[in-house]
């Protein structure tokens, strides 16, 4: 029996049953939401361990639903994937999106899908840790700020930064490797 319960919130039933299809079987417990007040819904019940969650849907968007997880402590820490058709509209709309959650173009493969739901972990996980490092009280916190611990701190969020790039960069590598490939076998075909 699969441990971890995904949660994909897409108004499509098609693209819902694509993605179920793409998942590794049971590695998770699939649980599905046709728009965004049904997808919070069933967050705040089931609490997932992972979201698929679409951009653009009826009745409450995927933007809506992030900020009201955004609200909650307990659930701004799910993994979550943003997923759309059409990145530049989402990348205009929010700017910052993309630095706290994964993202992934419709139509996308197996392949691409798993590395966003890992992505999306880590990037939880970094959330997670800013937010346990920003409501512990620590003496240099109770202290005057100082200009070594400030610049430590920026180092850190650097790195961070550049993991995160690192890691996108990786994926956008992979899926370019994937349309060469393609485009070779193309072109081999023509010969």
């Amino acid at each position: 029996m699969a441990s971890q319960k995904i949660l994909i919130v897409d108004d499509g039933k098609t693209i819902r049953m694509q993605v179920r299809d793409m998942l590794p079987k049971n590695t998770f417990e699939v649980l599905e939401a046709q728009d965004g007040v049904e997808g919070l819904d069933m967050i705040r019940k089931e609490r997932p361990n992972i979201v698929l969650l679409d951009f653009f849907m009826p009745r409450m968007n995927g933007w809506e639903v992030l900020e009201k997880l955004k609200a909650n402590r307990e659930l701004h820490a799910i993994p979550l994937v943003v997923m759309s058709g059409r990145k530049d509209e989402v990348t205009e709309k929010v700017p910052t999106l993309f630095e706290s959650y994964e993202f992934i173009e419709k139509p996308f493969d197996q392949k691409a899908l798993i590395g966003a739901i890992k992505s999306a972990m880590a990037k939880a996980k970094t959330r997670q840790a800013a937010a346990a490092t920003a409501s512990k009280p620590t003496e240099a916190a109770a202290a005057k700020s100082t200009a070594p611990a400030e610049g430590v701190q920026e180092l850190k969020a650097q790195v961070q930064a550049l993991i995160q790039k690192n890691a996108k960069m990786q994926a956008e590598i992979e899926a370019m490797k994937k349309q060469i490939s393609q485009i070779m076998a193309f072109i081999k075909q023509k010969k």
